[in-house]
């Protein structure tokens, strides 16, 4: 009589604990049912109580009224992550109380009120392995036990004020965030005991609160996300990392968005390495991933003029002209010089030069003696080879050179952006840089993309330079033309206009002067003095 009067009043504590929560499913009918009559995977042998596996009505601890089991003792791995303001500690309150069970170090049916544990059917002692038994290490789960106050807001803008919450996602004592802030242990009317619908990331956007993405598949947390035993530890992340979680999506499967075929040609960004994350202050340890270019949080489809940031790489980090952090590039380029910018180690020239140049932001710099137009429009105010779309006080995006061979801005059908191509270094279209390579449209496809090859205004019509002479010869653009720019620190109006700047292995000193030397002369006219190709130049004077 006695265990049947204890089953009763323990009924009635839970019943009317759901109940009191406003929801109307009992545990009976949830896997927390871990008596012989419950319907999930792990019951008890013969044990007919529900409620004791968690409650007694009599001897029970001082944790909590009612309460009748052990608390774990093991120290925990606990979450850490660079984006993380908030500082976890091992868990306390009622997180410890769940993890009674789900850490695994405590059998099912050890309980306070009984001698000798409960037996559990199919020789069950512990929670299976997988997302319900946690284990100690707890730096693959949402973090727990911190306070979640105003004092985190002024360093996260994506957290929402706690005062604000609805009244299903409660905290703790002293404002700490709990395993029961996002799970009702009675009420599994949701799914996963959450204490509300999550549906369209409900649940996650009461306390996260993301900018706006049109792409309906990125306003989805659980699309990328997953909030226990994530692969990718630090960013909860559905693969091991962030560029695996982007390519379960960006794949062989979707040819219009397919990245996956990109990264896997010749010349890619390297993102070999499963970068777990990346670094607030810059890109992480040489490698790149997805994140350090876009935010998934915030992409928009549609396009933009240069030098304006693309929709598609959303609210994303960058390093501007001047080379000062920002939280927010508005210039493509800004983007690009967080890694091709202010390294350490720089990014060493593709081609040997003579003036050699590991910063691309200073190539490129407003005050750089001669440069394409990225940060600003070009200074040569004589271009008479340009297509139409383009002119002298033009502006382009670093991705109008670099990106995927096959993409639409290549006359492709693939996705833009440069995350691969099989022409080197990571380029649209072919450029030969090698000596004696002979002339023609797809030798020098990359340049001819925006300057006419032919006609009165071509390349080859020596409008502005004997350039048909040279190319004739097998000798390369690159010989002679760096292709990014030259520092104002490092070259001068009058040697290194026009983005001259000798590739070092091609072009070698003036056998008699000893200068290996450009001189402008004035608009289409100047002399070198160099040699090259078996031919000395000492000084050789061109005007048109």
């Amino acid at each position: 009589m006695k265990s049947i009067h204890q089953l009763g009043v323990l009924f009635v504590v839970c019943f009317s604990s759901a109940m009191a929560m406003g929801q109307g499913q009992s545990i009976l009918d949830t896997p927390h049912n871990l008596s012989a009559g419950g319907s999930g995977p792990v019951r008890a042998a013969t044990e007919a109580q529900v409620c004791i596996f968690c409650h007694t009505s009599h001897n029970a601890s001082l944790i909590q009224p009612l309460w009748n089991r052990y608390l774990p003792v093991s120290a925990y791995s606990v979450y850490t992550s660079s984006s993380l303001d908030a500082n976890p500690g091992q868990p306390t309150g009622s997180s410890k109380m769940c993890l009674s069970c789900h850490d695994g170090t405590i059998a099912v049916g050890s309980v306070i009120s009984r001698d000798q544990n409960i037996q559990m059917s199919a020789g069950i002692t512990t929670l299976p392995p997988g997302s319900s038994n946690l284990g100690t290490d707890l730096s693959d789960d949402h973090p727990i036990s911190f306070p979640y106050d105003t004092l985190l807001l002024p360093n996260n803008p994506h957290l929402i004020d706690p005062n604000l919450l609805p009244p299903e996602v409660k905290l703790d004592a002293n404002s700490e965030l709990q395993c029961t802030t996002c799970h009702d242990v009675h009420d599994n009317s949701f799914g996963d005991f959450l204490v509300m619908d999550n549906t369209d990331s409900a649940l996650c956007y009461t306390c996260h609160q993301m900018p706006i993405t049109s792409v309906a598949a990125h306003n989805e947390c659980s699309s990328c996300h997953q909030p226990h035993t994530s692969p990718s530890g630090p960013y909860l992340l559905t693969a091991d990392g962030i560029t695996a979680t982007c390519l379960t999506c960006h794949n062989f499967l979707l040819s219009e968005s397919n990245i996956q075929a990109d990264i896997q040609k010749f010349s890619t960004h390297n993102i070999t390495g499963s970068v777990l994350d990346t670094l607030s202050s810059g890109p992480s340890g040489g490698q790149v991933s997805c994140t350090d270019c876009h935010d998934p949080h915030s992409m928009m489809p549609g396009t933009a003029e240069a030098p304006v940031i693309h929709p598609s790489l959303g609210q994303v980090s960058g390093i501007n002209a001047s080379g000062a952090w920002i939280t927010k590039a508005s210039a493509e380029y800004e983007v690009c010089f967080k890694c091709h910018g202010d390294q350490p180690a720089g990014i060493p020239p593709y081609v040997s030069r003579q003036i050699t140049q590991s910063n691309t932001r200073l190539e490129f710099a407003s005050s750089a003696v001669s440069s394409h137009p990225i940060v600003g429009p070009g200074y040569n105010s004589n271009v008479p080879s340009l297509k139409p779309g383009w002119t002298e006080s033009s502006v382009m995006h670093c991705s109008d050179c670099h990106g995927s061979d096959t993409s639409k801005l290549a006359g492709g059908s693939g996705p833009n952006g440069v995350h691969g191509s099989n022409e080197e270094p990571l380029l649209i279209a072919r450029y030969e840089t090698a000596d004696n390579t002979p002339e023609s449209a797809l030798a020098y496809a990359l340049c001819y993309t925006c300057h006419w090859r032919d006609g009165n205004d071509g390349i080859l019509s020596d409008r502005s330079f004997p350039h048909s002479s040279h190319l004739k010869q097998n000798i390369s653009c690159a010989a002679c033309h760096d292709s990014h720019g030259i520092s104002s620190s490092q070259g001068n109006l009058i040697n290194n206009s026009h983005l001259i700047n000798f590739d070092t292995s091609i072009v070698f000193p003036d056998q008699i002067t000893g200068f290996l030397k450009y001189e402008s002369l004035g608009i289409f006219s100047g002399q070198c003095y160099m040699s090259c190709h078996g031919e000395n130049h000492s000084a050789k004077e061109y005007a048109q």
